[in-house]
């Protein structure tokens, strides 16, 4: 009998070798490489658990396409951000950081879920009395809701077989192991077979799958990338913790648009859905303060109005510290270069800190000239008028360029009682009349800055 032949496997990248090695030569971290038995091929295969056989090869021309029928989760902003609501047969992978909120989503989905049917919640983290707790303090009733704790593969699948859920959940992937592998629980190679398994089971059974998901300190999930690769929505929650928002936000979606996220507020109770986000986010903004500025921020087809707030202050150090929360750091500091040299403003000798307030992160270039305004504003100590919105992106030669959906911008703060936006020029131009809401174009910073300071 031949003998198992042992591989190295670094547990942050995936990457294999020969021998153990102090440092990964792929990723180049330190003491990641733990050993593992390599399973052969043909066990693998017959461990498959599959419930069904394959249906052979067949013609795409005489293939039906899927109706594509979803189940509404009864979380509108998870609706939202999945496309309209779970497709059968799907997997979805859920990730955050410890602590903000994944379970409590994931329990509250399947409750309403439950109604069509029995959901199947399996733990690897906590008892069915500590969800019990939870469930207790959320509110949730649902007699078709079976919670079991395991963290053995063949375990769960077995009960799932059994009890044939509409719905099964995994909390967490990174908790299961299967005994075909001597690999340690929560290693690469668990954490890919462990995956692949249970996708197989779903698809097989035509069973939508809810998979949680830890993080790394970077915030990508946790384990093999090929795990994003295999499920078909790979949703990301985020927030601090400090704050009660949280963003559902959807990296990879095979049945939806990654554009949506959800907006929810965490209580007593449980996550909230927010019917409207900007309302929230503004609720408590200051006014006529310097340094504040309000921007209209699209996510999907949904327009967000935020607050950018700016704080300038001389600095006693021999360096300027430039700190920024909610937008890219290296698109402030082009900002700031700006500002020094199209407006004249000499603010080497200064901190600099930008804030997107509520805890939001605003990826697009639409919030430029609000983050460049709010700077100006707060180093001149000039405020900006609170009832007026500024969109528009812009260039190094100190030019307002066009965004995207400036007319469902415009419409949004006109909704929230906003009476001025400032947009570009080349926008305007194709804007049609919105009621209550003086419209400015602008085709530079100058221009911006003539009208607002």
């Amino acid at each position: 009998m031949a003998k198992p032949k042992s591989i190295f496997t670094c547990q942050s990248c995936g990457a294999q070798a020969s021998r153990w090695l102090g440092r990964c030569p792929s990723c180049e971290e330190w003491n990641t490489l733990v050993e593992e038995r390599e399973v052969p091929a043909l066990k693998l295969k017959r461990a498959g658990g599959a419930t069904k056989k394959a249906p052979p090869p067949q013609p795409i021309g005489e293939l039906q396409a899927a109706t594509e029928a979803r189940y509404s989760s009864g979380i509108d902003e998870l609706d939202r951000v999945l496309g309209g609501g779970v497709v059968p047969g799907s997997v979805i992978l859920i990730g955050g950081d410890p602590g903000i909120g994944k379970s409590t989503l994931v329990l509250q989905a399947l409750a309403h879920l439950s109604k069509r049917g029995p959901a199947l919640y399996v733990s690897g983290e906590e008892s069915p009395q500590q969800i019990k707790m939870r469930a207790d303090r959320l509110g949730v009733k649902a007699p078709n809701l079976l919670v079991f704790s395991e963290t053995h593969l063949e375990g769960i699948l077995e009960q799932a077989r059994a009890i044939e859920p509409v719905i099964l959940a995994v909390d967490s992937v990174q908790t299961v192991f299967t005994e075909d592998l001597q690999a340690t629980p929560g290693s690469i190679g668990q954490i890919r077979e462990s995956a692949a398994r249970i996708v197989n089971f779903a698809k097989r059974d035509d069973l939508a799958c809810i998979l949680v998901g830890h993080v790394t300190k970077e915030g990508a999930f946790a384990g093999p990338r090929v795990l994003e690769h295999m499920v078909d929505a790979a949703l990301y929650f985020e927030g601090d913790r400090g704050h009660p928002f949280r963003i559902l936000r959807a990296v990879k979606n095979r049945f939806g648009s990654t554009n949506e996220i959800g907006v929810f507020e965490m209580k007593q109770d449980g996550l909230q859905a927010v019917e409207n986000p900007s309302a929230l986010f503004l609720a408590e903004r200051p006014v006529d303060v310097p340094g504040s500025v309000v921007i209209a921020s699209v996510e999907g087809t949904r327009p967000i109005l935020v607050e950018l707030q700016a704080l300038v202050s001389a600095t006693a150090l021999g360096t300027a510290r430039r700190t920024t929360l909610g937008l890219d750091h290296n698109r402030v500091a082009l900002l700031i270069a700006i500002l020094e040299k199209k407006m004249g403003l000499q603010l080497g000798g200064h901190d600099i800190f930008v804030n997107v307030a509520g805890g939001v992160r605003i990826d697009e270039p639409a919030a430029d000239l609000g983050a460049l305004l709010a700077v100006a504003s707060s180093f001149l100590d000039r405020t900006i008028d609170p009832q007026t919105l500024v969109i528009g992106e812009v260039g190094l030669a100190g030019e307002v360029r066009a965004v995207g959906q400036v007319e469902a911008r415009v419409r949004e703060a006109a909704k929230l009682g906003f009476s001025r936006c400032i947009v570009p020029e080349s926008s305007r131009r194709q804007l049609p009349e919105v009621p209550k809401v003086a419209v400015d174009g602008v085709q530079s910073i100058q221009q911006a800055w003539d009208l607002l300071l």
